[in-house]
Formats: C-alpha cells, structure tokens, sequence
C-alpha cells in the first residue's frame, strides 16, 4: 500500500513575471523580478523584457533577484546561463526551490 503526499507546487498555476530590470556589473548580469507571492517550489515563468546591454561580456553568470533573493540561473547539471545564453527578449520557464538554492533554466533560449 502507498501513503498518501500532498505536493502543493503550482497550486495556484504557474506565475507570470516580467523583469523590471537589468544591471550588468563586473562579475554578473542581474534581472530584477520585484517582490512576488511565488511558491518556494515550483516553476514560473519569466517575461524578460530588458536587453542585456551591447556590449557586456558573454562569460558574466545570469543572476535573477526575486523578494529581495538573488540566485545564480543554472542549466541541468548546475552550470550557469551566461549573458551570451539570454540574447534578445522573450519567455523562459524557471525551475525554483528555494529551500535547496536551485533556479534551473527548463526552457531553450534558442531555436
């Protein structure tokens, strides 16, 4: 007989947020998401709305900053999306739990 768990990741459905802002510094390029009511686990979706700007080194790891938090973005296996990985605008889907520091790109950022 299999016990009964209850999951309550993406009760609500899956949030939708839009970067409101980008800020490129020596070491990394940070999108600013604000300060949302997202689940600690669970997935949600990322409008990025802002360019990284002409110019900043392909190489800087993605950070994104969300209720005052800041993680590195990480492919499977825990290597970070870089600049050159997020060119242009568009939607990503995000992989969150918090509680074990992950923030995994699940969607491809190119065709």
């Amino acid at each position: 007989m299999f016990g009964c768990v209850n999951i309550t990741s993406n009760s609500g459905g899956i949030p939708y947020l839009r970067t409101s802002g980008v800020s490129v510094t020596a070491e990394t390029v940070d999108f600013a998401l604000g300060f949302r009511r997202v689940p600690p686990v669970g997935y949600f979706t990322v409008n990025v709305a802002d360019l990284i700007p002409t110019g900043t080194t392909g190489t800087l790891p993605v950070r994104l900053t969300l209720n005052g938090q800041t993680r590195n973005l990480t492919f499977f296996g825990g290597t970070n999306v870089t600049a050159a990985d997020l060119t242009g605008t568009g939607v990503i889907t995000v992989f969150m739990d918090w509680y074990n520091g992950l923030l995994q790109l699940i969607s491809p950022t190119s065709a």
